[in-house]
């Protein structure tokens, strides 16, 4: 079912209608009567992982990311390392 709303009533309470355009119900807003525009739910955007975030750098393959930490990179990871601009006096 589709609820029609004057412009003024959208106004008033469009916090209200988008919470209904959220669950899936259908709001249209309507001028002197006549319906100007219909309130619709988008699907959210969802981020291809094989196109770069940035352009000119390249996406790092699935595998690489999902590959365990050796244990040097995991202790470099959690303590840093030499000259970290991160740690206190840069050790």
């Amino acid at each position: 079912m589709t609820v029609i709303v004057n412009v003024q009533e959208a106004k008033t309470r469009l916090s209200e209608l988008l919470r209904q355009v959220e669950r899936g119900e259908s709001v249209a807003i309507a001028r002197a009567g006549t319906v100007v525009a219909r309130l619709q739910a988008v699907e959210p955007v969802r981020r291809s992982f094989d196109r770069p975030l940035l352009p000119g750098i390249p996406p790092a393959p699935a595998d690489e990311l999902l590959t365990p930490m050796s244990e040097n990179e995991l202790e470099a990871w959690e303590c840093g390392h030499a000259g970290d601009p991160l740690l206190e006096g840069g050790a």
